[in-house]
């Protein structure tokens, strides 16, 4: 059984950072790809950053370009989101969710539909 505990967030004020941690069991970091979504207060979920199996592959969401690095650590068996710079606009809970059905620099693909998200956690972004 796939799962995944999200842990990380906080309060931080702007222009602060962030490293979300994303801990996997059930299945291993460098089998499937991981993405990293989030949802705003009155918004859809949307997707903000991916990892390809290998790891080869990144994608950012155009909104935190150059400011979000995603990457994952096999022994730990754990993905990270190392946030800068950060906005209030990024303010949300924020998902990781495997496996995506894809992951390319160009593309970020959904949930798989046996695939399994975290519960989430909070990010608030606040002077």
């Amino acid at each position: 059984q796939l799962q995944l505990v999200e842990s990380g967030g906080g309060l931080v004020q702007p222009g602060g950072s962030l490293r979300l941690s994303c801990a996997a069991s059930g299945f291993t970091v460098d089998y499937y790809a991981i993405g990293w979504f989030r949802q705003a207060p009155g918004k859809e979920r949307e997707g903000v950053s991916c990892i390809s199996s290998s790891g080869g592959s990144t994608n950012y969401a155009d909104s935190v370009k150059g400011r979000f690095t995603i990457s994952k650590d096999i022994p730990k068996n754990t993905v990270y989101l190392q946030m800068n710079s950060l906005k209030p606009e990024d303010t949300g809970i924020y998902y990781c969710a495997a496996p995506l059905m894809t992951c390319t620099r160009g593309i970020m693909g959904a949930v798989a539909d046996f695939g399994s998200w975290g519960q989430g956690t909070q990010v608030t972004v606040s002077s």
